[in-house]
């Protein structure tokens, strides 16, 4: 009987790149993907594609290698942002490829990641980039996210979505006043987005954690984290903890990391 723990295999990526034929990619990777007995959701638009997935270690580990080297996208991956984590049981209920405007809406057409983005900022470098004074740490998620878990000392948009960062930078966000903006979210899709936006709107230093809030969970100690609480996921772990550690209900409810 295989190890429960390390049964199910999940991998989240991105990548913003020009995708014009994205309509016919759909059928071949859904098919590839259902072949594989894989779960969960991929999107797919003119500007990239974005998703996460779960299965088998053996058949996710076949899935990356597609993604990166086989027939399906010719190679065009190779800028792949990619993270594996575990889940003790399968985290999706059904698999998903949709076709959509955005692979993360922002409903602003200047914000082209392909284009200028910000300066992408390793997990190591993370805690010594938002201990400077004069940097504005911004978390870059929706209002019930930043409620499980945030860092130390970041400004919440109070956003109920993605859409609506722009509004809030419109009305909060200075260039001739915030001179060093430092910006985190999941995984670094929202952030790469975000900072195109702002670049655009004249902001002169746009830093973002790269791999975001997980890569840095990931890698970063937990005696030298400036992270509190969780880290929700869109999936049925619902969230993880230092070590890409899944929080389970029961755990949850005893307090470890419980956020209120």
């Amino acid at each position: 009987m295989s190890d429960p723990i390390s049964a199910t295999k999940v991998a989240a990526f991105y990548q913003f790149l020009a995708l014009p034929d994205y309509r016919e990619l759909r059928e071949p990777l859904r098919a590839f993907c259902a072949g594989l007995a894989l779960k969960g959701s991929v999107l797919l638009a003119q500007e990239g594609i974005n998703g996460t997935i779960a299965g088998a270690p053996e058949a996710i580990d076949g899935f990356a290698h597609e993604l990166a080297h086989g027939d399906i996208f010719g190679g065009r991956l190779n800028n792949l942002e990619l993270k594996f984590s575990t889940a003790e049981a399968m985290s999706f209920g059904r698999l998903k490829v949709r076709l959509k405007k955005e692979i993360v809406t922002l409903g602003d057409e200047t914000a082209d990641p392909t284009r200028q983005v910000g300066t992408y900022v390793d997990a190591a470098e993370w805690n010594a980039l938002i201990a400077k004074p004069d940097t504005l740490l911004l978390d870059t998620r929706n209002a019930f996210e930043v409620a499980m878990g945030t860092f130390e000392g970041a400004v919440d948009p109070g956003i109920k979505s993605f859409g609506q960062f722009k509004d809030f930078a419109a009305i909060e966000l200075d260039p001739a006043k915030h001179r060093r903006i430092a910006m985190f979210c999941t995984g670094g899709i929202r952030c790469e987005k975000a900072s195109a936006h702002l670049l655009a709107r004249g902001f002169a230093e746009v830093y973002h954690l790269k791999g975001g809030i997980l890569k840095y969970l990931e890698e970063v100690p937990e005696a030298e984290s400036r992270w509190r609480g969780e880290c929700f996921v869109f999936d049925e772990r619902v969230a993880l903890g230092h070590g890409l550690r899944e929080l389970g209900l029961r755990e949850r409810e005893k307090g470890h990391g419980h956020a209120e």
